[in-house]
């Protein structure tokens, strides 16, 4: 049975995956408990002192003896808010590279698009990202979103909230950062869900600045082509491989903008694909 209950910040959790964060997961953290007093941290076999940099805040930890990988941190995360009675979840990565402020105007977003996974799309200065990265989430997008059946701005992004019903999702196959591309194409066969993305604002190591961001773990030639090789196989065991193309290019991505920033050319409002 679908939760029915609003999201707000007392009934929903934010969980965070780390993995070596030792740099920027006290700040994280802390900045992420001024907007939601419920986080639960992965640490997934860190071997710097991770765990022990937020070991005096009110949060829940959750320790991984050994690396096993982003997906299987998410899924220990969802398995504890499910446990606890939360009525979603909102996903930040551990590097500081999303700003907690964000996740209230994810969480409005959420409220009124009820059947969506929200992800926090980083459309806003777009310059600031590396040009590799950039490049490789554009391709992303376009692979996943064949695989959904709509384009969905920002496959990538760490930066989500997923309703109780996407967490419970059973058996979401891949591991690491296919696990997230999966989520979104199981939520859309599965249970008709939509995406719907926020736009954000990422923040990224200046290339002649000080040390503030550790180097990602995504790596864009590996990852992409385990996601990519991932989801056409789903597309092709599928059939009517142009034709689902065809319909997947004409549902532009669903913006959730009442700023009206990026309502140019893509719709800043849009009915639910579902």
């Amino acid at each position: 049975m679908p939760d029915r209950r609003l999201p707000d910040r007392t009934n929903v959790a934010v969980v965070i995956p780390a993995l070596n964060e030792a740099l920027r997961i006290r700040g994280v953290v802390t900045e992420a408990l001024a907007e939601c007093p419920n986080v639960i941290v992965i640490d997934d076999g860190s071997d710097d002192g991770t765990a022990d940099c937020i070991a005096d805040l009110p949060v829940t930890v959750i320790r991984h003896e050994r690396r096993m990988g982003k997906g299987a941190s998410l899924r220990d995360g969802f398995r504890e808010a499910l446990a606890r009675g939360f009525a979603g979840v909102l996903t930040m990565d551990g590097d500081g590279q999303h700003a907690a402020s964000d996740l209230p105007r994810l969480l409005d977003a959420a409220r009124r698009h009820p059947r969506c996974i929200v992800i926090g799309a980083r459309l806003r200065k777009r310059a600031s990202q590396p040009t590799y990265r950039r490049i490789a989430n554009e391709f992303g997008d376009w692979g996943i979103a064949w695989g959904c059946g709509y384009r969905i701005a920002d496959t990538q992004s760490g930066q989500r909230y997923y309703p109780a019903a996407v967490c419970a999702l059973g058996d979401v196959p891949g591991e690491d950062f296919v696990f997230e591309a999966q989520i979104l194409i199981s939520s859309a066969r599965e249970l008709g869900y939509g995406a719907v993305s926020v736009p954000i604002e990422s923040r990224y190591q200046a290339p002649d600045g000080p040390r503030e961001f550790r180097k990602s773990h995504f790596r864009p030639l590996h990852d992409l082509y385990r996601i990519t090789s991932h989801v056409v196989a789903q597309v092709l065991a599928r059939g009517d491989v142009m034709r689902e193309y065809l319909r997947t290019r004409g549902t532009p991505p669903l913006i959730d903008d009442p700023s009206g920033e990026f309502a140019r050319g893509v719709p800043a409002q849009q009915t639910d694909p579902t």
